[in-house]
């Protein structure tokens, strides 16, 4: 005989409003879904939850059993951690920046090309790389917050302060905090740090930046400028196919 799990059912499932933490808006999300694209920015919102009948069915315990059932709830909490961390930061951080359309637009950028070197790169750490390119630059908004203005030392100091409080809140492990960190608090002085997740977080800023740092149209000094300051012989290539 076929048994039918009373939470299929449509009225078993629960609608709660979350805002989006870009735009403000109130978007309506089922239980049993994990994210929600916010209708009026687009932004991809999560709960704060899996979503799982564990989590949202009251018929879940009397299904599966109490030990089955307290295990799932365990191994929820250790994979909500994990879950689209990309995703998840990148709705962090357009929510620090708020109307800071630049700002976002060149953390996404950056995002773009670290994940285009990370190909060529297996042996690199991906997660340090994906999180380091989405919030090094977060200490801007942190030193005008303070100083009234900001430099590269000030973004340097200030942004490993909002990416490590950024990054507890997320519940990343440790270590990966403390690269990161480190990796955003030296993304502007290379004589720091040697690492290749540095290496390629430093060659995708610059391949963003290189336009309005240097002049571009003497073809010969730009190519001598980038085989002088890329670190990976991919970010080298990448940023020649792009402006050369």
């Amino acid at each position: 005989m076929d048994i039918k799990c009373p939470g299929t059912e449509l009225r078993s499932l629960k609608v709660e409003i979350i805002k989006c933490p870009n735009c403000g808006y109130e978007i309506e999300i089922f239980s049993d879904e994990m994210k929600a694209k916010c209708p009026k920015c687009k932004t991809v919102v999560f709960r704060e939850n899996i979503p799982s009948c564990v989590s949202w069915c009251k018929y879940a315990k009397e299904c599966i059993g109490e030990e089955k059932w307290r295990q799932i709830k365990d191994l929820i909490e250790t994979q909500q951690q994990k879950l689209d961390i990309k995703e998840r930061l990148l709705s962090e951080m357009m929510n620090y920046f708020g109307s800071d359309l630049k700002r976002i637009e060149h953390a996404r950028k950056v995002l773009l090309y670290a994940e285009e070197i990370l190909k060529d790169y297996p042996q690199a750490n991906r997660e340090v790389v994906v999180i380091s390119a989405i919030l090094h630059d977060v200490g801007t908004k942190e030193a005008e917050k303070k100083y009234g203005y900001t430099n590269e030392e000030l973004q340097a100091k200030e942004g490993a302060i909002v990416a490590k409080n950024i990054l507890q809140k997320l519940g990343i492990k440790k270590e990966i905090i403390d690269e990161v960190c480190n990796i955003i608090a030296s993304h502007h002085t290379p004589a720091e740090i040697n690492t290749l997740n540095f290496k390629i977080l430093w060659d995708a800023d610059w391949i963003v930046n290189l336009k309005d740092k240097v002049v571009i149209n003497d073809k010969e000094k730009l190519k001598e400028t980038i085989d002088k300051i890329f670190m990976t012989d991919v970010g080298k290539n990448l940023a020649k196919k792009i402006y050369l």
